[in-house]
């Protein structure tokens, strides 16, 4: 681009003439071109783009939609404190906190994008302190290790499971045999055979098996100590027979009147749950009493795995679902009844006076629900929609979802990382938000349908199709977080929520709302069996569809691709202007990158966290050593890695050396210790990737790549499998982690403070992912005790001994 310069010539000093004035062609300096906007330089397309860009990050601003994303960065500072490796200074937190807050309030409102960038910073920060301090509030003592004592405890919650079990939250007494040095609070109990179910506040005693609660099945998988730590669970365990009461103790008080009124609401719920299955037996009163009080436990597993397949687990939960029915059917019903009464309906504000009814009902709702994390947070948001009626405000809007989300984030900013939290949310959102595009379309009126004879059509069509639309967004927009969390798909959701969705609106909530009235009268029976002939519909859906199949495996996903996927899905909600198709771009660039890179190496051996369980990932199937492996951690690696097949080990003839009954810490003959290792090469020369074993001593199988890897349930036969194979596992919590032979050694001690191992054979050695880097974090400084010395070891988890490759 050149310059137009007027240039003036003068004649020399004494001519009679003027100066005359030429234009003259010059070309910019680079000081010129320097000094001009660098979105002057871009080309008329990318300036005329670039100002749209301007107009409608404008016009997102004036419509408040920047705030909508606090709670975003609030929840992003949670997640991130949570998993980082270690704690976070808190003199730091606290001044970058004041740094950031003295940086908003100074910088001119002129310079919005660097305001509103401190801003998010500073939601940042917030949402770190939040965590560390929820995790200093819990400061749950969690089991260190597996063992077996005589527990005292006091019950504080139970619940049946429909099979004569019942499980129970024990505020911790006592221990003796041994007495623990270093004790959990609160625990949960298995208790079988007892004749009659313990009362809310008796003191029991009995021999208990307690665990500590269990880690990652896999790396990247999820950890359960994180939610027990947050939940104030410290073990898990199940009693050796019926415990008996202490009957001189007698039903123990609470310590504070809190204490007691959570009693009291524990007793209430325990009672209605009681009452309903005694009018409604078997898995259909198991049902609806799950709607009620949140106890699910009841019903059968092949029922809830139906419900799972089918995509209707969501129902049975109390979750957004349950309350928005009982609140508008209360709410509606309410204005209906007060409109009856004209004086009534002319003189007062009939709306608000249901809207306070209706959140009257959901605060009765949520206090028998036994405060679930699902319960709380859709009565929290229901409770913000009502109140917003209160102040003539819109009840369905983004921005009472996101300040339900922010009471949420600062009370318990923990939930952010767990399913419950993001698949309620990320549905509720969807919801909202298609609901504000939906109001917001231009709509054509059509004359005939407005005729009286296609008003029934038309409202007919409007429910069918509002609830087909419903359950595309929800699904759709609970599948991402579907797939992280579980690793499945529901291929057939959609035909099962439209099937009973029609039931648990006219029929289920209904009568099960006007039996909770009624029940304080004993006047409740008929109406729950309406309330039991409607989930028995739901319940035949449910088995019918899941018999369809449609139970997609996915797999794990990288953790790149979550990340991406949710900032996507929040561009795409929160968003008004057509910059929300930026979300919708970054979803599907990230799908078809997800679809077009590698997949990941798939692991050659898993070993469970303790030990006990080893399998072998071949193409199509996993061979593990256990003929019946446990169904908690097995199904996990089965979703995970996408192979439902499995192959059990074949079993050996032979008695195990030393015989059962011995001490399984004799050491072996030299004859035995040939024998064993003897038995140990002849069965690694059968069967590739499977295991074989000898029943109570060891378990054997040559992998594909000749490396053979050995499980030994005794530590007899640790230097036999040491000479035998490449990686030896046991469970046995030995003090030492390497073998004489230089075969890789992973015993109970080092995998308690690993985690769950995945194991990979590369060219340059071997590969180990471990579940824990460190163990400086709360949730997981249980796995560095020693209770030997009462104190706290290292960190950082024990190496783990490799032959070197």
């Amino acid at each position: 681009m050149q310059e137009l310069t007027t240039v003036e010539l003068r004649p020399e000093a004494g001519a009679g003439s003027s100066g005359v004035s030429l234009p003259v062609v010059a070309t910019p300096s680079a000081r010129t071109q320097s000094a001009t906007p660098w979105r002057h330089r871009l080309p008329a397309a990318a300036r005329q783009s670039l100002r749209a860009c301007r107009s409608m990050l404008g016009e997102e601003a004036d419509h408040g939609r920047l705030l909508l994303f606090s709670p975003v960065f609030l929840g992003a500072g949670a997640s991130f404190w949570f998993l980082a490796e270690s704690d976070f200074p808190l003199l730091t937190l606290l001044l970058s906190l004041s740094v950031l807050t003295i940086a908003v309030l100074i910088t001119d409102r002129s310079r919005a994008v660097l305001r509103a960038t401190l801003l998010a910073l500073a939601l940042v920060v917030c949402g770190m302190l939040c965590a560390q301090f929820e995790s200093w509030r819990a400061s749950t003592v969690i089991l260190d290790s597996s063992v077996t004592t005589t527990l005292t405890g006091r019950v504080e919650r139970r619940e049946g499971d429909g099979r004569g079990r019942w499980r129970y939250i024990l505020a911790v007494r006592a221990t003796d045999e041994p007495e623990l040095k270093r004790p959990p609070g609160r625990v949960t109990a298995i208790v079988r055979g007892a004749d009659t179910p313990f009362e809310i506040g008796d003191i029991i005693t009995g021999r208990a098996r307690l665990t500590p609660p269990s880690g990652p099945a896999l790396p990247e998988l999820n950890d359960f100590s994180f939610g027990a730590y947050f939940d104030g669970i410290g073990a898990n365990g199940f009693f050796y027979g019926a415990p008996a009461k202490d009957l001189e103790a007698g039903p123990q008080g609470a310590r504070s009147t809190s204490e007691a009124m959570l009693e009291w609401l524990y007793r209430l719920r325990s009672s209605i749950g009681d009452r309903i299955r005694s009018i409604l037996p078997g898995d259909t009163g198991a049902f609806a009493a799950a709607l009620v009080t949140d106890e699910r436990r009841a019903i059968s597993n092949a029922t809830t795995e139906a419900l799972r397949q089918s995509g209707l687990a969501h129902i049975v939960a109390i979750s957004g679902l349950n309350m928005a029915l009982s609140a508008g059917i209360f709410f509606v019903g309410f204005r209906m009844l007060l409109s009856l009464f004209p004086g009534v309906a002319q003189a007062y504000p009939t709306k608000k006076i249901a809207a306070a009814g209706a959140l009257i009902a959901v605060t009765a709702y949520y206090l028998i629900s036994g405060f679930g994390v699902s319960a709380e947070r859709a009565f929290i948001m229901m409770a913000i929609m009502l109140i917003a009626v209160f102040f003539d405000r819109p009840s369905i809007s983004l921005r009472n979802v996101v300040l339900s989300a922010l009471v949420i984030i600062a009370i318990s900013p923990s939930e952010v990382l767990g399913p419950s939290f993001q698949m309620s949310f990320a549905a509720t959102l969807a919801l909202v938000s298609g609901y504000q595009l939906w109001k917001d379309r231009r709509v054509r009126e059509n004359a005939l349908l407005k005729l009286p004879i296609f008003r029934p059509v038309v409202a007919v069509a409007g429910f069918f199709g509002g609830v087909l639309l419903t359950s595309l967004i929800g699904g759709f927009s609970t599948a991402l977080f579907s797939i992280e969390h579980f690793h499945r798909l529901t291929a057939y959701g959609l035909p099962a929520n439209l099937a009973t969705m029609p039931i648990i609106s006219f029929i289920v909530m209904p009568a099960g709302l006007l039996a909770m009235l009624l029940m304080p009268f004993g006047l409740d029976a008929p109406l729950w069996e309406v309330v039991g002939f409607g989930l028995d519909l739901v319940i035949a859906v449910a088995k019918t569809v899941s018999g369809w199949g449609g139970d997609i495996g996915v797999g794990r996903l990288p953790a790149w691709y979550f990340a991406v996927a949710v900032a996507g899905f929040l561009l795409l909600t929160l968003l008004r202007t057509r910059l929300r198709h930026a979300g919708t771009s970054t979803l599907a660039v990230s799908t078809l990158f997800l679809l077009v890179l590698p997949v990941p190496r798939p692991p050659d051996l898993v070993i469970s966290e303790d030990g006990s369980l080893v399998a072998l990932v071949a193409v199509a199937a996993m061979a593990s050593n256990r003929e019946n492996p446990p169904d908690f951690i097995f199904d996990q690696w089965q979703r995970a890695l996408v192979l439902p097949t499995h192959h059990p080990p074949k079993m050996l003839e032979g008695p195990a050396i030393p015989p059962e009954g011995e001490d399984r810490r004799v050491r072996l003959s030299h004859d035995q210790q040939i024998e064993a290792r003897t038995a140990m090469r002849a069965a690694a020369g059968g069967e590739t990737n499977r295991f074989s074993c000898v029943k109570k001593a060891w378990c054997t199988s040559r992998l594909g790549n000749g490396r053979v890897v050995t499980v030994i349930d005794n530590a007899a036969y640790l230097g036999p499998a040491c000479d035998a194979s490449d990686i030896v596992v046991t469970s046995v919590r030995l003090r030492f982690n390497s073998c004489r032979s230089g075969a890789t050694l992973f015993t109970g001690e080092t995998l308690r403070r690993t985690g769950s191992v995945e194991l990979r054979f590369a060219d340059a050695g071997l590969e180990v992912a471990t579940a824990f880097e460190s163990l400086s974090r709360p949730w997981i400084r249980h796995r560095a005790y020693d209770w030997r010395s009462n104190s706290f070891a290292e960190t950082g988890p024990s190496s783990v001994s490799d032959s070197g490759e």
